[in-house]
């Protein structure tokens, strides 16, 4: 008996070793939840770059073709608006036409930014990044910039040199009149003895990020007063902190090309590196001291460009000035 089942129980293995049993996958996620997201494919600084580029050289060579195929129509209906409505300041109907003739069409030079999300709590003591830095190729910008002085020889040379105010009790009585238009005023920069005097416009100036800052070299001696509001027009950069620990800043235009933009992000990102806070993290209030052993300082990036439809996620390897990949490609 013992022999007959041992027989059988051979048998039925080697028919088994025949015909393996397939192995079946019971389960299978083909759904997308919040907890299960699809992850969202990073590319490198470099690539992202050249994408943006080409992103826009597409949207141009579409608005021209546009513009080619409709610019009978518009121009007529520009013409036709301008001799019923057009104001003696307006150009005529025939300048329309002419202009129309003699131009091409224009390219608008769209700005490229980057938003750093760092793992800072700007409520925290020491966590909230504040400066400015000079991009190699600027940010191709120029600002308007109101300069706070009481030597009225100083604040004449600065008008000279293309400041669009500058005084010092005359200049602040202004803003506080509104003579003198806060919307008009982008940067500002004082010396000194101006900045107790400030106080009396910070409620105008404060909300608008216009108060003169030591931390972004905007409060210099009479002497280096001129050629910081040179810098200041040219397009120094400055960078903050926002409440969710956010840095967002513009690394250039489209024009410069792909090498001019990697230079200056090359820059920022060593700026941003040389001003890690020693303790930086966002845990629980009062849950330790400093930094747990491998918190990340950096943890996203975006690149974007004024005119694109969405942002690009960048490979963090290589902006990261500790990486071996920083500013090339790991692929």
């Amino acid at each position: 008996m013992a022999g007959l089942l041992r027989t059988a129980f051979q048998a039925s293995k080697l028919r088994c070793q025949a015909h393996p049993t397939p192995i079946i996958a019971t389960h299978q996620r083909t759904y997308i939840t919040r907890a299960h997201p699809t992850p969202i494919p990073t590319i490198p600084i470099q690539q992202a770059l050249e994408n943006l580029l080409s992103e826009m050289d597409d949207r141009h060579n579409f608005r021209k073709l546009r513009w080619e195929n409709n610019k009978e129509n518009r121009v007529r209906q520009r013409a036709d608006y301008l001799s019923k409505n057009g104001k003696p300041s307006h150009p005529s109907a025939e300048e329309v036409k002419r202009d129309a003739e003699s131009s091409d069409y224009r390219r608008m030079d769209e700005t490229i930014s980057l938003a750093l999300q760092l793992n800072l709590d700007p409520r925290k003591p020491g966590q909230s990044l504040r400066g400015s830095l000079a991009l190699p190729h600027g940010n191709g910008k120029k600002f308007a910039v109101a300069v706070f002085t009481d030597d009225p020889v100083l604040a004449q040379q600065a008008l000279d040199r293309g400041a669009v105010a500058a005084g010092g009790a005359s200049l602040i009585e202004s803003i506080k009149n509104g003579t003198t238009s806060v919307a008009s005023i982008q940067r500002t920069i004082a010396t000194p003895e101006m900045v107790p005097e400030l106080a009396s416009v910070a409620r105008l100036l404060g909300p608008r990020g216009l108060m003169p800052n030591p931390k972004l070299n905007t409060i210099q001696p009479k002497e280096l007063l001129l050629e910081t509001l040179e810098s200041q027009q040219s397009g120094i950069s400055n960078y903050r902190t926002d409440k969710e620990g956010i840095v967002r800043i513009g690394i250039g235009k489209g024009s410069f090309g792909v090498q001019k933009l990697l230079d200056n992000v090359r820059e920022l990102m060593n700026e941003i590196q040389g001003v890690k806070p020693e303790h930086f993290g966002k845990g629980k209030k009062g849950s330790s001291k400093g930094s747990n052993k491998g918190t990340k300082y950096y943890l996203k990036a975006h690149l974007s460009s004024t005119q694109g439809k969405k942002s690009m996620l960048v490979d963090l390897r290589t902006i990261d000035p500790t990486s071996s990949f920083f500013m090339s490609s790991p692929l």
